[in-house]
């Protein structure tokens, strides 16, 4: 039972941050290597204003997201709307501004582990596993976004330039869709949904100035084994994921997480390179 509770709350925070990242794939059609420093700015922007700057954390919280968020459309505005005819250019500038964003936290905050405050301190009995109530709100706050984005997608306006963009940029361009403007504003929400993820996993996983690393290590994972530009792909990776690293911390050692997903990566480039659903549009 514990490693049920606990695997999904692993899996909730894997598929904010990979949903993101697959996101910015299947519409725009680039790899954006600075998606893990969004996740720590998420993490440290929450600990500037709440514990530094003394702010309420529900405040701090949200102003780290939205900081992270336009810091995001700025990035696409700057650095990748240029870059975007050579997909290895944009994946030059984009890891060059994370390690850039590494830099500048470890100058400002330390080389030493940071502790982002948490929402809620106690500890939940849930089945009769004990878990944190904050990995408990971790986990509903992320399908609740999930949720959202998903309606946002299917049942707005934005979400048909986007879903159009996705499938057919040249055609979309032609029906009056502007591109550079949508392509800005998932780049941002990306954004966004990486802040959140570190803004909920801060508090119980190890905040540094070098998460940034394993972040984006563990959602390209996720997307390889899920399909890049698929996002029902990447949610099942996520889980399929999460799953199996807390059953092996659990069975057999913490220290064989990462062989987990090392694993599921090259089995499935052997065994299925589109991945578990390569093959389906974005959406």
């Amino acid at each position: 039972m514990e490693i049920l509770v606990h695997g999904a709350v692993t899996s909730a925070i894997y598929a904010m941050l990979a949903v993101g990242f697959t996101l910015v794939f299947g519409v725009a059609r680039i790899l954006n290597l600075a998606h893990g420093a969004f996740y720590a700015m998420g993490a440290y922007l929450t600990y500037l204003f709440a514990v530094v700057l003394k702010l309420p954390l529900l405040a701090a919280a949200v102003l780290a997201i939205g900081i992270t968020a336009l810091f995001g459309l700025l990035v696409e505005r700057v650095l990748i709307r240029p870059q975007r005819s050579s997909a290895m250019a944009v994946m030059m500038v984009t890891l060059a501004l994370s390690l850039v964003v590494e830099q500048g936290l470890l100058v400002t905050f330390g080389s030493e582990v940071i502790n982002v405050p948490a929402f809620v301190d106690t500890k939940l009995a849930v089945f009769g596993a004990d878990i944190g109530g904050q990995q408990m709100l971790a986990l509903v706050v992320a399908v609740v976004a999930l949720a959202v984005l998903w309606l946002l997608v299917q049942h707005t306006r934005a979400g048909a330039a986007v879903l159009a963009i996705s499938q057919d940029p040249l055609a979309a361009q032609y029906m009056g869709i502007p591109i550079d403007r949508v392509y800005g504003r998932v780049v941002a929400v990306a954004a966004a949904l990486a802040a959140l993820a570190g803004v909920m996993a801060g508090p119980f996983l190890s905040t540094s100035p070098h998460m940034a690393l394993p972040a984006l290590t563990k959602a390209f994972a996720i997307v390889i084994v899920g399909g890049l530009g698929s996002l029902p792909g990447s949610i099942m990776a996520a889980i399929l994921l999460g799953f199996a690293e807390t059953a092996v911390a659990y069975l057999v050692s913490s220290s064989w997480t990462e062989v987990v997903s090392l694993t599921a990566v090259l089995l499935t480039l052997l065994l299925r390179p589109a991945g578990l659903r390569g093959k389906q549009a974005a959406f």
